[in-house]
């Protein structure tokens, strides 16, 4: 299956040291990546068809340090969709003025909702699929942009209606919180002082964070599985719904 990376922090962040490593992952994961960054409303996207591993995207995302308080992103390996641009993740769309982003690790099968004129999947995946219907049950239950709390308990009852059709590990921001569901496999980690050293699973690399970070930043990462050998990961249950605010996860 595919693979989520997520970060949300209370300061602008570059997430370079995280998706080095993530993109290690695209040689068993190589039909297309993704990954957006939120600055302020505006959004950063990048997509590609090409592996991880050989796209020149990947490569300039490596070496190109944006600092963003909320990022996603997804390495695909296809299960319903071929392989295209289109059907690469995250997908982005606009509700209430605001771009959300959104990406999906698992296969739902017979899910085939009645989407509206406003929210239609450009490719053929399940996952914008799902998207698009998230999109759309969130415009008819709220008029404007909720708080964050109220967000979160609209999603709560959506998210477990997708998930009966089949494995649903996802990821999605409007920029001020990140939410992440669990049905298999997804883990969390905070970053916070006193900071320490950090050493990636699939490269030999490692990131001194106290040389890096200020006292009073707060970075969560979301990784479908642990990036790194010497902090301290959650296992996320399966079921599980959490909100990322400031680098802290919420229920």
């Amino acid at each position: 299956m595919c693979q989520l990376l997520g970060m949300n922090c209370n300061t602008p962040t570059d997430i370079v040291f995280s998706f080095s490593g993530f993109a290690q992952r695209a040689c068993e994961h190589a039909d297309g990546f993704g990954i957006a960054f939120f600055e302020g409303k505006g959004l950063r996207h990048f997509v590609d068809h090409l592996s991880a591993q050989a796209s020149p995207v990947a490569s300039l995302i490596q070496r190109y340090p944006i600092q963003s308080k909320q990022v996603i992103a997804h390495i695909r390996k296809a299960t319903q969709g071929r392989v295209a641009l289109e059907n690469c993740h995250p997908f982005v769309r606009e509700l209430w003025g605001h771009y959300w982003v959104f990406a999906h690790n698992g296969n739902l099968v017979d899910f085939h909702p009645r989407l509206h004129a406003a929210f239609r999947p450009v490719g053929d995946t399940d996952s914008e699929r799902a998207f698009c219907w998230i999109m759309q049950e969130l415009a008819k239950s709220h008029a404007a942009m909720p708080s964050v709390d109220e967000l979160t308990h609209t999603l709560s009852e959506l998210m477990p209606q997708i998930a009966a059709h089949g494995t649903f590990n996802c990821l999605l921001s409007q920029g001020d919180a990140l939410w992440a569901h669990c049905s298999t496999h997804l883990h969390h980690l905070v970053r916070q002082h006193p900071f320490g050293v950090a050493r990636l699973q699939d490269q030999d690399v490692e990131v001194n964070f106290a040389e890096l970070a200020a006292t009073g930043d707060r970075v969560a990462v979301i990784a479908t599985q642990p990036l790194t050998v010497d902090e301290p990961w959650v296992a996320m249950q399966p079921g599980q719904f959490l909100a990322f605010v400031d680098g802290v996860p919420r229920r």
